[in-house]
């Protein structure tokens, strides 16, 4: 006896076929055949609409390019210098692994699961959908003045293709009556005077000589507009066909950083005064960890290194396949993202340590963080070298390499959250693309005004300070306690096979929330007005800055009510639903709300 079965039609979805043998009769053995659905757990409905990433590597080279950022670079290596060396690793390591890492994981497990982008991905508790638009938006805004560090990279690059590099001399056009070279300034903290890097930085590029406040703005500038253009047009021919043109890019951005890094760093062990320097950076003094200071500057470090809380981590795992160990790539990435802060740090140091010995000048007067050291104690320390153009050119491609995938990153994240919001730009990517790249691109032209370095510093100071604290707390009391930790565990379970550990959920649920609650309190307390070196702000312009923060944050209370008003029924009702995943409205008919339980608030 033969049987035919019939080929699945396509559109039908995959099938199992299952033969059963029921019973042998006058030597005839008769079966049953049943067509069996997959479960859940062996496919997820929409792998096969969502666009995933070429290789695995595309993935973890975007999220490595996106944490590893030009703070690494300028901010760690003096955070560690001047809170004890070796010792500020303690209180770094500590939050690391009770903030940092949890909360990397539970982004890129959030992001994952649903595949959605930062907004879309809360139909797992409708009312927190305000909090993906906080991160949007704070992307976006970041977008406006970061794209300008890079178009000063750029600006910097194009002026190293000189036999001398111009902020070698203070003979030029630019330079003031108080340009004085090192070599002749006897008094390197004297205020009246200034180095030729340091003019060609603020009179050459920023030209803050042409401004008396952030009143007084006066047009863009062409030099750093045309470079900001090229930034644009690199930043969308990186991002118009989604991640299978992105991932291709940061085969190049991801790991440039490094070769220029092990190179410069070859380079500057050699130098002399190098190893006084590297000793200054790893010097330990365990007395400074009973500084406050110490440990709130580690756990801001933490908090602003690793990226999370930008929407990204969410887009960039959103493209990933659904069984893909999302706990592996948590893991790997935050240490890569660590250890490239450290390394970096005897880069900076093995220069910072010949500057000071050539100059005769204590390491502390020319150890800085910030824009001052990689535009203008990087380039001055380059200057001096033997092919100073080349190093200059390598030094500065590294800086171009390591803002543009950062980059790429935050305008990922706002265009992956709202094409997934709103279905219809699905089609036309290439175009939503475009609008945004322009858009960001008239909004960042505030910042190549004369008054350039005051609106890049108001905007540095509220785009993405508190708000961001307030939006990944927000984000962490949503899927830990309204969602539920154990709800969000049986999710990692179905895509990687095995639930993640109890030092994971205790830190979702209690220390992570915890320490960015501290963290948004110190943020509001320890609260100081921007400043640019003299120059204080007008009132008009820190209310404009904090307007700008709660424009973001506003975005979590204003949806929360917009959503309980669209909903039916009675405010009960209505809360229930509000924080019910969709998928699980009907239960809600039936007056079964899981979040209405005692259970479900003290479930770990």
């Amino acid at each position: 006896m033969s049987s035919v079965v019939a080929p699945e039609k396509p559109s039908m979805g995959p099938k199992e076929l299952e033969l059963i043998l029921v019973k042998e009769q006058n030597g005839v053995q008769f079966t049953s055949t049943t067509l069996v659905a997959p479960t859940p757990t062996q496919i997820n409905p929409s792998e096969e609409e969502r666009e995933t990433w070429g290789k695995k590597i595309d993935f973890l080279l975007s999220v490595i390019g996106f944490a590893v950022d030009l703070a690494n670079v300028w901010r760690f290596p003096y955070l560690c210098y001047k809170n004890g060396g070796g010792a500020f690793l303690v209180p770094y390591m500590f939050f690391m692994v009770i903030a940092g890492m949890p909360l990397f994981y539970m982004e890129l497990a959030l992001g994952q699961y649903n595949r959605e982008g930062a907004a879309g991905v809360w139909k797992i508790c409708p009312i927190f959908k305000g909090v993906g638009f906080t991160v949007i938006l704070i992307s976006l805004y970041v977008g406006f003045f970061y794209n300008v560090i890079i178009s000063w990279a750029l600006f910097y690059l194009f002026s190293s293709f000189t036999n001398e590099l111009p902020w070698v001399h203070c003979n030029n056009t630019w330079n003031s009556p108080n340009c004085s070279d090192w070599a002749d300034n006897t008094s390197v903290s004297d205020i009246y005077k200034a180095t030729p890097a340091q003019e060609f930085f603020e009179r050459a590029v920023l030209h803050i000589q042409d401004s008396n406040g952030i009143d007084d703005l006066g047009r863009p500038r062409w030099q750093l507009t045309s470079c900001l253009g090229v930034v644009i047009v690199l930043l969308y021919f990186s991002l118009w066909k989604g991640v299978k043109t992105s991932g291709k890019v940061v085969w190049i951005t991801a790991t440039m950083p490094y070769v220029v890094l092990t190179v410069l760093l070859i380079r500057g062990v050699t130098l002399p005064g190098a190893i006084d320097g590297i000793k200054a950076y790893l010097s330990v003094d365990f007395l400074r960890l009973c500084e406050a200071q110490v440990w709130i500057e580690a756990a801001t470090q933490i908090c602003f290194s690793l990226g999370v809380g930008f929407g990204v981590l969410i887009a960039f795992s959103s493209y990933n396949k659904f069984s893909n160990n999302c706990y592996r790539d948590a893991i790997i990435t935050t240490s890569i993202n660590s250890l490239t802060s450290f390394f970096s740090g005897f880069v900076v140091f093995s220069f910072l340590g010949y500057m000071s010995q050539k100059h005769n000048v204590p390491l502390d007067k020319v150890a800085r963080d910030g824009a001052g050291l990689v535009f203008v104690i990087y380039p001055e320390a380059i200057a001096t070298l033997p092919g100073s153009s080349v190093w200059a050119v390598i030094f500065f491609i590294m800086l171009l390499t390591l803002g543009i995938d950062s980059a790429m990153g935050g305008m990922e994240s706002v265009i992956t959250g709202l094409i997934d919001e709103f279905k219809c730009l699905h089609k036309h990517r290439e175009l939503f693309t475009f609008f945004t790249v322009v858009f960001t691109f008239l909004m960042s032209l505030f910042c190549v005004t004369n008054a350039r370095m005051y609106v890049f510093t108001l905007l540095d100071h509220f785009a993405a300070g508190t708000s961001i604290l307030f939006g990944v707390l927000i984000e962490a009391i949503g899927i830990a306690w309204f969602y539920g930790v154990d709800r969000f565990s049986d999710d990692i379970e179905e895509m990687i096979g095995h639930r993640p550990g109890r030092y994971w959920r205790l830190c979702w649920k209690f220390v992570s929330p915890c320490f960015l609650l501290y963290m948004v309190v110190v943020s509001f307390v320890r609260f100081n007005p921007p400043k640019y070196g003299t120059y204080t702000f007008p009132p008009w312009a820190n209310t404009l800055g904090w307007c700008l923060a709660m424009s973001s944050m506003a975005m979590v209370p204003l949806y929360a009510i917009y959503k309980l008003c669209r909903l039916p029924g009675k405010f009960c009702n209505r809360l229930a639903y509000a924080i019910t995943p969709e998928t699980e409205h009907h239960l809600v008919d039936n007056g079964e709300v899981r979040q209405f339980t005692l259970k479900h608030w003290l479930v770990v």
